[in-house]
């Protein structure tokens, strides 16, 4: 245990907990995954270029068993693009298996190594081809996210399926800030968060019962407790959970233990560039930004909104007509359904989908009622009487959404937004309005997270999620995910 100063028990290395030991064994998996994708990256611009040995045509090494270009493109190429890559951060622990952050640092490695392969061209007084060093650059890369994707998908899953590879977390607080976090970690087992116990700062009233999932402590000393626990992470939950100067204390204690410390904020649901830590003589101030719902960016996603559309409409057309033969051919009545919803600042478009009900479902509606399985503005029955076979099909793989490209493609819709509802605009009151300041999209947060198995609370929540912290980044994360959810065919109906 190291003295209450906290002082490390080394400064060369940060001391890592006995259950954090995945971390290693994923960064060196990473390394070894990196220097692949530089080699294949290498030897496929080879392969492209006839004059990619431009300016080592005559350097001999080892004795001139070796050309110079073949141990640079081999060995020197992939042991550069490690090193930058390490010096970027991308094997910090702090990024490891993150998303979109390690992904950052992958791009910024390769922003670097360019300006690295520019500058020992031309201090060795190398006359390398420009493509050559374009096309490296590119394929680094490519092949690097391509792996570390690869890398992060079978991590996630190792996470879900066996919860190995996470984090064990003592949370720290009140219970119901404690809870709260619970429910928020371990709705997505593949983030990495697996808490393990709870720890209370104050014993329970006389006759107050405690209910929690996990174990629930009082009265610990916060570092043999987790260390018996053999957790790795301690959460620090809601603001009176411990005073400033016990914070404090804590991280001393923790440092050359391995443990991570983290605190739960008060600020929900803002994420990404967003919040800033702005330190004024030692006390950090959280900073959060305004969302970012207009100016150039937004411009730009309704640029590639459409753009998308289009080239969607002309490659999908035979699909399409596909889709609508079968309707006709199957169920009587238009191929087509349109239906009123709100859109951007409030405004009502008709929105297009392939018709998957028989033509009398706003009929028997009422009749069914009852049986509504949500608790929202939509309807929805798992085995809704008045969907036809076909559309049964088309639901589960969510074809039936197809021609809202159109909508898209007429600036009504985005590709990526908060679902659009068929309700008037008088019932968004409230917070729910705020969902209105985007367009809708044809997927969003919703279809990727449970889709109609989620409570109309959790829609509106993800949907506000999606309002205040949409990036362009943030959208093409969620068409990647949206592929994944529709072949699964989670939560439609």
């Amino acid at each position: 245990m190291p003295p209450s100063n906290g002082m490390p028990r080394s400064v060369f290395g940060r001391p890592v907990a006995p259950r954090a030991k995945w971390r290693r064994r994923y960064a060196a998996c990473l390394i070894v995954l990196d220097f692949v994708a530089a080699v294949a990256a290498s030897r496929t611009v080879v392969a492209l270029f006839q004059d990619a040995d431009a300016g080592f045509w005559d350097d001999r090494v080892l004795g001139g068993a070796v050309s110079a270009f073949a141990l640079v493109a081999n060995l020197g190429v992939p042991l550069l693009w490690l090193a930058i890559l390490a010096g970027a951060g991308a094997y910090d622990r702090r990024a490891l298996g993150r998303g979109t952050e390690e992904l950052n640092r992958v791009v910024r490695a390769n922003i670097a190594m360019a300006a690295a392969v520019s500058f020992l061209a031309l201090g060795f007084k190398k006359d390398v081809s420009r493509a050559t060093v374009a096309a490296i650059i590119v394929g680094l890369l490519v092949y690097t996210v391509f792996v570390r994707i690869v890398a992060r998908i079978t991590l996630r899953r190792i996470r879900r399926v066996n919860q190995r590879a996470s984090q064990k977390v003592l949370l720290v607080g009140r219970l119901a800030d404690a809870l709260a976090v619970h429910e928020v970690v371990t709705r997505n087992a593949g983030a990495g968060l697996r808490p393990v116990a709870i720890h209370l700062p104050h014993y329970p009233r006389t006759g107050e019962r405690v209910h929690a999932p996990v174990p629930v402590y009082v009265g610990w000393d916060l570092v043999p407790l987790v260390q018996q626990l053999r957790a790795d992470t301690i959460a620090v939950c809601g603001p009176a959970s411990l005073e400033s100067y016990e914070l404090r204390k804590l991280a001393w204690q923790l440092e050359g233990t391995g443990i991570d410390l983290v605190v739960v904020p008060q600020v929900t649901d803002v994420t990404g560039p967003r919040i800033h830590v702005r330190p004024i003589e030692g006390l950090p101030l959280l900073n959060v930004e305004e969302p970012t719902i207009s100016g150039l960016s937004l411009l730009a996603k309704s640029l590639i909104d459409r753009i998308a559309a289009l080239f969607g409409l002309i490659v999908l057309s035979p699909v399409l007509v596909g889709i609508a033969l079968a309707i006709k051919f199957t169920a009587p009545g238009p191929v087509m359904f349109r239906q009123s919803r709100i859109g951007h600042q409030g405004k009502a478009f008709k929105v297009w989908k392939f018709r998957t009900m028989y033509t009398d479902a706003e009929q028997r509606l009422e009749a069914l009622r009852a049986h509504n399985e949500s608790d929202g503005l939509l309807f929805k029955m798992r085995n809704d009487p008045r969907v036809t076979p076909i559309g049964r099909h088309l639901r589960a793989l969510s074809l039936d959404e197809l021609p809202q490209l159109i909508n898209v493609l007429m600036g009504q819709m985005s590709l990526v937004g908060p679902r659009p509802l068929p309700t008037e605009d008088d019932d968004y009151r409230g917070d729910v309005r705020r969902r209105l300041l985007v367009r809708p999209g044809i997927t969003g947060l919703w279809q990727i997270s449970g889709r109609s198995d989620l409570t109309w609370e959790d829609a509106v929540r993800l949907d506000l999620h999606y309002v205040d912290n949409w990036s362009l980044v943030y959208d093409l994360g969620i068409l990647w995910r949206t592929v994944r959810v529709v072949l699964d065919r989670r939560g439609a109906y």
